[in-house]
């Protein structure tokens, strides 16, 4: 736990907005040693202010960061997910690498803050080379060489040295011995630590009205904050193989920054160097975060002054030669790309938005781009035809498998993602490729050419007869006629029984209308892949079966969950026309059933079946026997019992 580049800056910039130098002028007269004309900065009580500022936030966002964890708010730990977490930690390695850059070379940048910051300090690190401190780069460059080469020993001989080369602190113990002996602040100038406090400021109680004007603030950084922790915190964890409780790292940071509040301290979160240090050098528990505690401690209190002549480069090399790790994470994009290109984008774009936006719009960037592939994966997901595997029970989709046969008459269609109203017209189109036809436009069709075959009939053009609709012998059919006509769709919608003309649809039609043939008689949903359906999709659902329905073709279901038929009892999806009959445990349960009914319905005696509608009608039944020629029947007793409707 510790500072961080980008929560240091978020702070700074609430700091310097509230208790900026304007508000601390004093007139030069008043002071000694001045001419009496300047006007001067009293910078006592502006640096006492600005201490209270930045320890009053930080109390502030540990009370947010405590109640985020009392609300179980620590479930955002899940959308972070590891590419999102992998691209922003290479960036926030980067803005490190960037902060210690210009300690490295000893140039002095202005501080910026927000979109394009890296950037900036980038060219003006370069602008400004030119002054580069040439024995701070000297020291920083052996100090990096040392680092990384005795960190590659240690890795590669870590089943030998069974306790790591602490080489971070005997690299600074040498260096500051060095660079004493040598004055090389004084013969070379320099950058050195300096002056070191010792010692702790007495508790102070933090200004509660405050409150109001950095509340804005203190909840985005309470949250910038957490993120940096927990993504870094995740890389570790992947590593060795351990969980993170979002809610508990809420609660553990909440309480430290309470606390810390109260002792003049910063804002903390984790630091990401000395993270980096303390896990090369083989920390791996509570204990070593406890001895580092205890060194600080020492430090501060007693040694602080022995760091004094060490060089500020000496430090920043450190650092960066720890950052390796981090900078090695680039080179899982190639594989992630590979494996998920979905995944390798997500990593790219976290990574590349938090160097430009800075790390905290970067990290809600990535965080919106990660959700929008997930809706758009939600909203254009797989899909396909189904066949039957011959001798087995599993269905497959048709184009991935060679020897799978779809069932005669019948298309499956599994539609793997939860239906809403997002992705309900891909539903549709699912359905239309599936199937190979538009049921709308079928059943209007066939309404077109029913009407025309009426008039045909009462014009006497055309004759009923048990073989279908013929034309009369020697009478020019002027049936055929172009199907260039508009279609008045709402006086389709309302067919009438002068219309109700039995005509298999699947065979020659006299009359030259372009009606689709319907190769199918039945069309099973298989929702084994669905989790849940919305308002939308359960009307568009039912709107699906009874534009199926008349057109002759039965809809069935297959494989729902006990949750999606409670949401649909709820939704009032059943009624005469949607039954629950139509639904199945497995797509070969409805397989079976379709070829059961199939086959009964071809051995049902035509009269047999009059009489069974008939039966069901509850209409009176009378029998009258007729002297009608066998091959020429009353085109009212054609009138078909079923409509294409």
């Amino acid at each position: 736990m510790g500072p961080f580049p980008v929560v240091s800056l978020m702070v700074g910039s609430v700091v310097l907005s509230m208790a900026p130098d304007d508000n601390f002028l004093i007139d030069g007269s008043n002071a000694t040693g001045t001419n009496g004309t300047e006007t001067l900065i009293d910078t006592t009580a502006r640096d006492a202010q600005r201490v209270l500022i930045a320890s009053t936030l930080t109390f502030l966002v540990g009370i947010l960061q405590v109640a985020f964890g009392v609300l179980r708010i620590g479930f955002i730990v899940r959308y972070l997910a590891d590419p999102l977490v992998g691209g922003f930690t290479t960036a926030a390695a980067f803005q490190v690498l960037v902060s210690q850059l210009k300690i490295l070379l000893n140039v002095s940048t202005a501080n910026y803050n927000g979109v394009l910051s890296i950037i900036y300090t980038l060219i003006e690190i370069f602008q400004r080379i030119g002054t580069t401190n040439i024995a701070d780069l000297i020291a920083g460059l052996i100090t990096i060489v040392v680092c990384v080469v005795v960190k590659e020993i240690n890795d590669r001989f870590k089943h030998k040295i069974r306790i790591p080369i602490p080489i971070e602190v005997i690299v600074t113990i040498i260096a500051t011995g060095i660079s004493y002996a040598a004055d090389l602040e004084g013969k070379y100038n320099a950058g050195i630590v300096g002056s070191v406090p010792s010692g702790f400021l007495p508790p102070e109680a933090p200004d509660v009205s405050l409150f109001s004007q950095m509340i804005a603030s203190s909840f985005s950084i309470a949250i910038v904050a957490y993120a940096i922790a927990v993504s870094v915190g995740q890389v570790y964890a992947t590593k060795y193989d351990y969980a993170i409780n979002g809610n508990q790292e809420f609660l553990a940071f909440g309480i430290s920054n309470i606390f810390a509040g109260a002792f003049s301290c910063f804002v903390a979160t984790t630091a990401l160097s000395r993270t980096a240090v303390q896990e090369s050098t083989g920390g791996k528990t509570q204990v070593a975060g406890i001895i580092s505690a205890g060194i600080v401690l020492i430090v501060i209190v007693a040694l602080g002054k022995l760091l004094e002549p060490l060089q500020k480069s000496v430090l920043a090399a450190v650092v960066i030669a720890n950052l390796k790790g981090m900078f090695m994470q680039v080179f899982d994009v190639p594989r992630l790309w590979r494996q998920n290109k979905v995944d390798a984008m997500i990593w790219v774009f976290t990574c590349v938005a938090s160097i430009i936006l800075g790390l905290d719009l970067g990290l809600l960037a990535g965080l919106l781009f990660g959700l929008l592939t997930v809706v758009l994966r939600v909203q254009f997901p797989s899909w396909g035809g189904f066949g039957n595997i011959p001798g087995t029970d599993i269905y497959k989709k048709v184009k991935n498998y060679k020897n799978v046969i779809e069932p005669e008459g019948v298309k499956i269609l599994r539609f793997s993602s939860p239906i809403f109203y997002a992705n309900i017209d891909g539903l549709k189109s699912s359905l239309k490729s599936t199937v190979g036809f538009d049921a709308v436009k079928v059943y209007n069709k066939r309404l077109k050419a029913l009407r025309k075959i009426q008039k045909l009939i009462k014009k006497g053009k055309l004759k009923a007869t048990k073989n279908g609709i013929i034309s009369e012998p020697g009478i020019n059919n002027e049936a055929f006629t172009t199907d260039e006509e508009p279609e008045d769709n709402e006086d389709l919608q309302v067919p009438t029984k002068e219309v109700e003309i039995q005509v298999d649809w699947n065979s020659e039609l006299p009359v030259k209308v372009n009606v689709p043939k319907v190769p199918i008689h039945s069309f099973i949903f298989d929702f084994g892949a669905v989790t849940f359906l919305d308002i939308v999709a359960v009307r568009s659902i039912k709107t699906i079966i009874r534009e199926f329905e008349r057109i002759d073709v039965r809809v069935y279901f297959a494989s729902c969950q006990d949750n999606l038929i409670s949401q649909l009892e709820r939704s009032a999806f059943f009624d005469d026309t949607v039954r629950k009959d139509m639904f199945f445990l497995t797509v070969h349960d409805a397989v079976l059933y379709i070829r059961n009914r199939m086959t009964y319905s071809d051995k049902q005696d035509p009269i047999f079946e009059k009489i069974s509608l008939m039966q069901e009608s509850k209409e009176p039944i009378e029998f009258t026997e007729t002297s009608q020629p066998e091959d020429q029947l009353d085109v009212q007793e054609e009138a078909m019992l079923r409509l294409a409707s």
